[in-house]
């Protein structure tokens, strides 16, 4: 590992996050925004004062002037749900290389809360907003994200009937099924392992026990994806603060560090994805790995993104905690769940927890309050090391971040 990286160089220093059992936080995205910000800098012990870097998936220079902010370093990488995890390696490199020296991301979306008023707008006469951006990239305050000119999917993919974004991950999943032989039941233990955690978080939106039985029986949404190997549709918002690791040791929490980081992209839309079994996660997290001098035993917490069942399986896979094919037989003892030899998704993940649409802010978000012992009913009893690794779009940009307490440095 070269000496000129961006390990221990910078820590997350505050951390919010919003999310309830109703899936509705009734404010809107950028009153939640504001209110994130304000939130995750009380927990560092900074004010707004001294923040000198925004980080945003998408319009961030509006959401500056609506915060009353005049940054120096402004970022709006929007890679859909793995935005949150290229803002910790971007903020980690500016604030090493001295561009900012106390760096904020935020997110919030209300697409729960906004789909009742539009059906209650609709059922009175009256209209209502418009459908969200495409396939993965979730809409958020302001409007929902839009690429340059016609969104490839609906002109090469959606016409010959591939339901989005649930048809991309059931095709990923039947090849993962015909490929090496995992099994519906096996997808269906990530589901209930996930739900354990949250059993133990009193914010979940699904806080009740599940069984294999149950997701199997949940209505089959797109072959061979049930219901309940779906995420969730709720409001959320988080944000967290960053700056170096002299800084972040005088403030007000215990420092997270930054141990390494590393992205990938594969492709845009699911049809150019080169292998459906294997994800740009096999770049982003060796790098991430090396930088960070670890190896897979050192790790105490996964946070993956659970857009599906599937998603999860196939991470576990392509950070090498298994070999390839063997996510199934890997996952279908409970190992992820309580109790188990590699806790995963220990909020309740994007299965149980929340999921607003873009869910990367809230795996940096638990990574880090485990990492400094604050997870309540649901705190390991050792954590040390944690990995972060999140999706975005179809399984196309995937970003890993390992982040460490003082033990780990």
């Amino acid at each position: 590992m070269s000496a000129d990286t961006i390990r221990g160089k910078a820590a997350i220093a505050g951390v919010a996050d919003a999310a309830s059992p109703t899936g509705d936080l009734e404010l809107h995205g950028r009153a939640l925004e504001a209110a994130m910000v304000r939130e995750a800098l009380d927990d560092a012990g900074l004010g707004p004062g001294d923040v000198d870097g925004l980080f945003a998936a998408g319009e961030a220079m509006g959401l500056a002037e609506f915060l009353g902010m005049r940054p120096r370093w402004l970022d709006s990488t929007m890679t859909g749900g793995s935005s949150f995890e290229f803002h910790v390696q971007h903020a980690a490199t500016a604030i090493a290389l001295g561009l900012c020296d106390v760096a904020v991301s935020v997110y919030a979306s209300t697409p729960h809360s906004d789909g009742k008023r539009a059906a209650a707008a609709r059922a009175s006469g009256g209209g209502g907003p418009g459908g969200g951006g495409p396939a993965g990239f979730g809409g958020g305050p302001g409007g929902a994200w839009r690429p340059p000119g016609p969104y490839p999917a609906m002109a090469w993919e959606m016409p010959y009937g591939l339901r989005m974004p649930i048809g991309a991950y059931a095709l990923a999943a039947s090849r993962h099924m015909s490929e090496f032989g995992s099994t519906a039941e096996q997808l269906a233990q990530i589901a209930v392992s996930t739900r354990e955690w949250a059993t133990r978080n009193p914010r979940a939106r699904f806080q009740q026990p599940l069984t294999v039985d149950e997701v199997l029986a949940s209505e089959l949404i797109c072959s061979p994806l049930h219901k309940l190997d779906c995420c969730l549709r709720t409001d959320g918002a988080g944000a967290f603060v960053m700056t170096s690791a002299e800084r972040a040791r005088d403030l007000a929490k215990p420092p997270v560090y930054v141990l390494g980081a590393g992205s990938g992209v594969s492709h845009s839309i699911i049809s150019q994805m080169p292998d459906l079994t294997t994800t740009a996660t096999t770049v982003s997290g060796p790098i991430a790995f090396e930088m960070a001098g670890i190896d897979h035993g050192d790790v105490d917490l996964l946070m993956l993104y659970d857009s599906f069942t599937i998603t999860t399986l196939l991470l576990v896979e392509d950070l090498g905690f298994c070999k390839k094919g063997e996510g199934g037989s890997f996952v279908e003892d409970g190992k992820l769940g309580p109790g188990g030899s590699l806790p995963t998704n220990t909020n309740g993940g994007g299965l149980s927890y929340t999921h607003p649409g873009m869910y990367g802010m809230f795996l940096v978000v638990e990574a880090a309050r485990q990492l400094r012992g604050e997870a309540g009913d649901r705190q390991l009893p050792r954590c040390d090391v944690a990995v972060a690794s999140g999706s975005g779009g179809v399984l196309s940009a995937m970003s890993t971040c390992v982040l460490g307490s003082e033990a780990a440095l």
